[in-house]
C-alpha cells in the first residue's frame, strides 16, 4: 500500500455516520471544556485582583488569551484522549466497510492499555521538554524537532491503541516497529492537520481510521496476529 494511502482512505470515509457522531461529541466536549477553562481563568483572575480597577480586567483578559493559546498547545494530549475514547468505535466502522470477515475484536487488557498510554506520555513529556529548550536556544531547529516529536507521539499512540483492540501490547508494539515509516507518515499528516483550525477537530478521528488501514495493509505479521485468512 502506498505510504499515504491510509490517510486518503480515511478521508474518503469522513461522511460515515459513526465518524460524524464522534466529531459532534468531540466538538461539544471540547467547546464545553475550553469555555469552562476560559471563564474560570477570566473571572478567577478578575476576582483575585478585585479593587485594582482596570488592572483586574487586563489580567482577566490576559488569562482568557492564555487559555486560548493553551488550547492550541494541548493538541497532542487531546488527540490521544479522543483516540482512547473512540478508537474502538471508529476502528469497527472502518473494518466493517474495508475489511469484512475479520474475527471479533479481542482487545488487550485495560491495564496493558493504561500502562502503554502512561509510558508514551512520560516519553512525550521528556521529549517535549527537550524541544522547548531547543526552541529557546535554536528557534528553527527547536520548532522542527517539536513537530517531529508530536508526529511520532500521535502516530505511535494512535497505531498502538488501534492494534491493541485486536492483540496484546507486545504484538502491537512489534507491529508498530514493522510499520514505523507508515505510522510516522500518518502521524506527521495528523499533526499538521492539528495545527489548522476546524481541521484539527477531524484530525484525531481520521488518524485512528488511517491507523486501521496501516494495521490491515497486508503485512504478514498483522494478518497472522489478527487472524485474517
Amino acid at each position: 500500500m502506498p505510504l499515504l494511502s491510509p490517510a486518503f482512505l480515511a478521508i474518503e470515509q469522513i461522511d460515515d455516520r459513526v465518524f460524524l457522531g464522534v466529531v459532534l461529541r468531540s466538538v461539544l466536549w471540547s467547546a464545553l471544556g475550553f469555555a469552562a477553562m476560559t471563564i474560570a481563568l477570566f473571572w478567577g483572575l478578575h476576582d483575585m485582583l478585585a479593587g485594582h480597577g482596570w488592572l483586574a480586567w487586563l489580567a482577566a483578559a490576559g488569562g482568557a488569551i492564555g487559555s486560548a493559546l493553551l488550547a492550541l498547545v494541548l493538541f497532542v494530549p487531546i488527540a490521544s484522549g479522543i483516540a482512547s475514547l473512540f478508537s474502538e468505535r471508529i476502528a469497527a466502522a472502518v473494518e466493517q466497510i474495508y475489511y469484512p470477515g475479520l474475527p471479533p475484536q479481542r482487545p488487550a487488557s485495560v491495564t496493558a492499555q493504561t500502562l502503554d498510554a502512561l509510558s508514551l506520555g512520560l516519553r512525550v513529556l521528556v521529549m517535549q521538554g527537550v524541544a522547548l529548550v531547543a526552541t529557546l536556544v535554536v528557534p528553527g531547529f527547536g520548532a522542527v524537532f517539536g513537530w517531529f516529536v508530536s508526529s511520532w507521539a500521535v502516530g505511535r499512540g494512535l497505531f498502538v491503541a488501534v492494534a491493541m483492540l485486536r492483540m496484546d501490547r507486545a504484538h502491537a508494539t512489534a507491529l508498530y516497529r514493522a510499520n514505523r515509516t507508515a505510522v510516522l507518515a500518518q502521524g506527521a499528516l495528523i499533526t499538521a492537520a492539528g495545527m489548522v483550525p476546524v481541521l484539527n477537530i477531524l484530525a484525531p478521528i481520521l488518524g485512528v481510521a488511517a491507523m486501521v488501514h496501516v494495521l490491515h495493509s497486508g503485512h504478514p505479521a498483522a494478518a497472522a496476529v489478527v487472524g485474517r485468512t
